[in-house]
């Protein structure tokens, strides 16, 4: 059924900085997609299926823009190491098993089934060097009708003997997984090399050729520490800026760049982004967990960049972008009280855009309940203490502060009802 009428209290972000909210409207679905919302049910709808969810919260579904599928199990162990130590005590040991496909397929199951359960119904997932557990995550999460990016990742360089690929074996597993996938479903590949200083020259090069050939955008990290922001151009010593590894080698013209943390950026690296219309992506939990940097979101947002969010689990410990949204918030106010000249506090509603309609505009119109937009949706309840009426903007922060999927009772993906 993908014509109905939805009645509850319906809320969403179309800017950064307000939300919109219709209290006891009715959202009019048809073909899977919002027809519109209004105070009363127009005639020429009357006969359509109704769901009554009372004063159920109806939102957009959430966008999670970086996410290591592989590091599932990795979620909250290592929280006090830095990042270097995390990867080579913790992640790439467990990264390497992923070479077993018994080991890979219940892991890549579980991340699925979570993202689910937690409401992500749009994100950008890293998996590992190996082929075969990619093209898994890829089909599994096809199936079930969410809408993602999934990149094999790219490691030739500085990493450790049993996670490092050839050259020319990893561009050659790569156009393989391209041409496997081409991304006429809900799922799409993205070229993935893991950060600059895992990844060669001639690699770089070789991937900017295949975003050419078949059309297809990048996932990586970007300027997420002060190490690694030299590292990268010690090891590039041609290159002014980091971002400028991607855009010479033609990484940033064939279609969406995603880049993480983007916590240290300099002019260039910015300029550069802004030409390319990339989205960074904030990681409140992994950046206090084991990166020790927080993102300026404000600022950023004030130089007209587009910031989502991610939880960069097994970075970050658990699979709920709502809890992001909280912990953005309070990052931001850290950041202004240590470095005021550097960042604001942003709003309540600001971080619920970038966890919506901000991460879905990589996406074809998701992210939000706005006219033509796809019913991607969650509807919540059971967020009020006896004797306590919150009003629906209330209801959602309660929710990204101290709710969890118990609070979510109805799910929709284009329309259709997922039940888990």
């Amino acid at each position: 059924m993908r014509d109905f009428v939805c009645h509850g209290d319906i809320l969403f972000a179309r800017e950064a900085d307000a939300l919109e909210v219709y209290e006891s409207g009715y959202l009019v679905v048809q073909e899977g997609r919002v027809e519109g919302i209004y105070p009363v049910i127009p005639e020429k709808f009357e006969n359509f299926p109704r769901k009554d969810y009372g004063r159920g919260l109806i939102i957009p579904a959430f966008t999670d823009l970086h996410i290591h599928a592989s590091q599932y199990v990795q979620r909250g162990i290592g929280m006090d190491k830095l990042l270097f130590d995390w990867l080579n005590d913790y992640t790439f040991p467990q990264e390497a098993r992923f070479q077993d496909m018994s080991y890979a397929k219940p892991i890549y199951d579980a991340v699925v089934r979570d993202l689910l359960l937690h409401g992500t119904f749009h994100a950008s997932l890293f998996t590992t060097i190996h082929y075969d557990a990619s093209d898994y995550l890829f089909r599994a999460l096809e199936e079930k009708g969410l809408y993602a990016y999934v990149g094999k990742v790219n490691m030739d360089m500085n990493s450790p003997d049993y996670l490092c690929e050839s050259t020319e074996e990893s561009l050659r597993q790569t156009e393989r997984f391209l041409a496997e996938h081409p991304g006429t479903g809900t799922v799409k590949p993205v070229l993935t090399p893991r950060f600059a200083p895992t990844c060669s020259e001639p690699l770089m090069r070789g991937l900017g050729k295949l975003a050419g050939k078949y059309h297809c955008g990048l996932q990586t990290h970007l300027v997420e520490s002060r190490a690694e922001k030299s590292w990268t151009l010690e090891l590039f010593k041609d290159y002014g800026s980091d971002a400028e590894i991607y855009e010479r080698n033609g990484l940033l013209e064939n279609g969406p760049s995603i880049f993480a943390h983007f916590i240290f950026p300099s002019q260039a690296d910015l300029d550069i982004v802004k030409r390319a219309d990339s989205t960074m992506v904030h990681c409140p939990d992994a950046t206090t967990n084991i990166i020790a940097g927080i993102m300026p979101v404000e600022r950023l947002h004030g130089e007209e960049l587009p910031i989502a969010l991610g939880t960069d689990v097994g970075g970050g410990q658990g699979m709920g972008v709502y809890r992001q949204i909280s912990r953005a918030v309070q990052l931001s106010k850290l950041k202004e009280f240590y470095e005021p000249e550097e960042s604001k506090t942003i709003t309540f509603p600001h971080a619920f855009y970038m966890a919506t309609k901000a991460g879905g505009r990589v996406f074809d119109h998701v992210g939000s309940l706005e006219k033509g937009y796809r019913f991607n949706a969650l509807v919540l309840d059971n967020l009020e203490d006896a004797g306590c009426i919150l009003t629906p903007v209330e209801r959602a922060e309660r929710f990204c502060y101290t709710g969890d999927e118990r609070n979510i009772v109805a799910r929709f993906i284009d329309g259709k009802e997922i039940h888990l």
